[in-house]
């Protein structure tokens, strides 16, 4: 049975541990959405995992959905992503660029004045969202029509193709936690009556052609997909357990023989049996993040593992506090606490300052 450290081959990604760093929404790019000084030092501390997945990066202005957020449209965002992705690789690691389209969950003070896009006229189930101009009331997103489906498929290949000329090991589809592709799979937030919407295998058809279009363009072997199936976030709540069942059999089914580099699951169950019928039915590279509650510890990862839960484990807030989690595991060493104050404001504060274990040394022999 492998262990957390041992190195793990998925698709075309080697990695070198089971170590995964979530894709961790930080918040520290300008509103051009080009990475930073800060970006490129962030990652490259963190390169010791066995993959990075970047945070959420937009594919066009249309669909950014928080402020910070960065982006995969120009010239100069995937300049700024070459040199994260080139930095990453100078220290051995392996990187893959998250890439989201926000759906419902934005705001025109957000996308440059532009409608927020979904399925169908819904909206996030909060009141008010932070964007470039202050903090806004939520508005509906307008249904996306056939021709608007061609644009935004389009638009998350033109994303994955500048991901990869950047250097990028491969991208991860966000279809999780409420966005666009989420949308999609919830009746809730998709009711509509064409091919894209009714039975969970119409639900789930935009999702997989997004997918299939992508690895169509830059190979299976670097595409991945992130879900969280049952997460109920941001207006798109999936209560009905047998039609969640259903749906994402139908997508998993859908996909499952493209040969993509893993799947990625968030569930707060990690131990029961939709996890590991999730697991089962995709038959590839299977990572899970409990992603609920409590940090993830050295123990539940090593349970994960080892217990044939997942291949991976899919690792958040300790990797922001900890650049050397994998390391700290690897020697059982004390680890830093995060400050969550710090995870969506600007600068290095909380960001690029947690201290390695090396500089703790001294203190704890004391």
């Amino acid at each position: 049975m492998p262990t957390l450290f041992d190195s793990l081959t998925a698709g075309d990604l080697q990695l070198r541990n089971r170590v995964v760093m979530a894709p961790l929404t930080r918040s520290r790019a300008e509103e051009d959405g080009v990475p930073t000084d800060l970006h490129v030092e962030y990652y490259t501390q963190r390169a010791g995992a066995g993959l990075i997945i970047t945070e959420g990066t937009f594919p066009a202005f249309t669909n950014r959905a928080f402020v910070g957020q960065p982006g995969i449209v120009t010239d100069e965002q995937q300049a700024g992503w070459a040199r994260v992705a080139e930095a990453v690789h100078e220290q051995g690691g392996t990187v893959v660029m998250q890439i989201m389209h926000a759906g419902h969950v934005t705001h025109p003070g957000l996308t440059r004045g532009a409608q927020p896009e979904a399925p169908g006229e819904t909206a996030p189930d909060r009141g008010e969202i932070r964007t470039y101009d202050g903090k806004q009331e939520i508005i509906t997103a307008r249904a996306l029509t056939a021709d608007d489906l061609e644009r935004v498929k389009n638009e998350f290949v033109a994303g994955a193709r500048r991901a990869v000329d950047a250097g990028m090991d491969g991208v991860e589809l966000h279809g999780a936690n409420g966005y666009l592709l989420h949308e999609f799979l919830s009746p809730v937030t998709n009711q509509r009556d064409d091919e894209y919407g009714g039975s969970p295998d119409a639900r789930a058809k935009f999702v997989a052609e997004v997918i299939q279009a992508v690895a169509a363009e830059i190979g299976p072997g670097r595409t991945a997909l992130r879900i969280s199936p049952e997460h109920n976030i941001q207006g798109v709540p999936e209560t009905d357990h047998d039609d969640v069942l259903a749906t994402y059999d139908a997508l998993l089914d859908q996909i499952k023989n493209l040969g993509l580099a893993y799947l990625s699951v968030l569930h707060a169950d990690v131990d029961g049996e939709f996890v590991a019928h999730l697991r089962e039915r995709f038959n590839g590279v299977f990572m899970l993040n409990s992603g609920f509650g409590s940090n993830t510890t050295r123990d539940e990862a090593e349970h994960m593992v080892e217990a044939g839960i997942a291949d991976a484990v899919v690792v958040g807030r300790p990797i922001i506090a900890n650049p050397d989690l994998v390391e700290r595991w690897r020697n059982g060493a004390e680890e830093n606490q995060p400050n969550p104050a710090t995870f969506y404001t600007p600068g290095a504060r909380g960001y690029t300052d947690y201290p390695f274990a090396e500089a703790l040394a001294p203190a704890a022999q004391h």
